[in-house]
């Protein structure tokens, strides 16, 4: 990530890019508020992303170089950890551009200064396929305004359009702390607190564009004998679109969302990909006898909708849990279908 030919810009108005056949334009939204997250006590526990602190603690010796340790070079609060998932980012959105030749600009719902960016046409005119990366806190109150809402359904309904959704997992939803203790020792990382609830700015947005889709957990993926992530399970003949040509799995995370379909209709959200869970220790969810979660997610357009939507975690697309030529290619497919 140092071989960038050119200086970082920052404090900029987007410059919108031309509809070029064949191209897409990918936008990336970031649904939380930058100073609510950074701005959480990290005296409470829980529904708080950790310090850089702690990162380099638990995850020692991976970030002890000056560049990530160094106060004066890096920063140690919760901002340094946020700031993670931006340098991790970076591979997708170059990935992406060397794709479709267009920049993948970044926007965020309230950013480092305080600039409110919604959802809204601004974001979206120059956007053929958008990834809402649901990763606010449900204590920080992120809602989709009516107003957003109606923008995303008037984005849908051109031809050619995708609607990303990865509302992030909801760890400790019950209200029983036992049962809290059961799946923070079920994911087994040490970042994660006993409750810690995302998403409810993608939740919102779901709900508004009747998307029957809830996250839901945060559940331990299966590894292998060579410790790489369990190979999903796939429906091969829903994937009508080839969204997971040439994709056998992901890249691990130790607590990943479980996308409940809420609707009995079996037209209206294909499952294409399940991921064998980590059944070593139990959970709530294993305990009722499933053994996958499911992964990625696909809703055909329909009725006015010309777009399609899908559901896939952010995780995926960031580099600090690994990236392989299978989930390079997953990339690819997204950024060109």
């Amino acid at each position: 990530m140092d071989n960038i030919a050119t200086a970082r810009t920052y404090n900029q108005n987007h410059v919108p890019r031309r509809y070029t056949p064949g191209r897409r334009r990918v936008s990336i939204y970031v649904s939380w508020s930058y100073p609510a997250e950074t701005g959480r006590n990290p005296a409470e526990l829980d529904n708080r992303f950790s310090t850089m602190t702690e990162v380099r603690r638990v995850a020692w010796p991976d970030y002890e170089e000056p560049r990530w340790s160094d106060p004066g070079q890096f920063q140690q609060s919760i901002a340094g950890s946020l700031e993670l998932f931006f340098w991790a980012w970076i591979p997708f959105q170059q990935l992406v551009e060397e794709t479709t030749g267009h920049a993948v600009p970044v926007y965020q719902r309230i950013d480092q200064a305080g600039f409110r960016t919604p959802l809204d046409e601004r974001v979206l005119a120059d956007t053929d396929t958008v990834f809402v990366f649901s990763l606010d806190h449900v204590v920080t109150g992120q809602e989709a305004t009516p107003e957003e809402i109606e923008a995303v359904r008037q984005f849908l309904t051109r031809d050619g359009t995708c609607l990303v959704l990865g509302p992030h997992h909801d760890v400790g939803a019950s209200d029983d702390m036992v049962m809290r203790d059961v799946e923070y020792h079920h994911h087994r990382d040490a970042l994660v607190p006993r409750q810690q609830r995302f998403g409810r700015y993608g939740r919102s947005l779901m709900a508004g564009l009747g998307v029957p889709v809830v996250n839901r957990y945060g559940l331990r993926p299966a590894v292998g004998e060579d410790n790489r992530i369990a190979p999903l399970s796939t429906t091969r003949d829903l994937d009508s679109r080839g969204w997971l040509d040439g994709v056998t799995n992901f890249n691990f995370h130790p607590h990943l969302p479980h996308y409940a379909v809420t609707t009995d209709d079996p037209n209206t959200v294909h499952v294409l990909a399940r991921q064998p869970i980590d059944v070593s220790r139990p959970h709530p969810f294993t305990d009722s006898g499933n053994t996958e979660f499911n992964m990625f997610l696909w809703m055909p357009p329909s009725g006015d909708r010309a777009g399609d939507v899908l559901m896939a975690d952010s995780t995926i697309f960031s580099t600090l849990f690994g990236a392989d030529e299978s989930l390079r290619n997953f990339w690819r497919n997204l950024a060109s279908k």
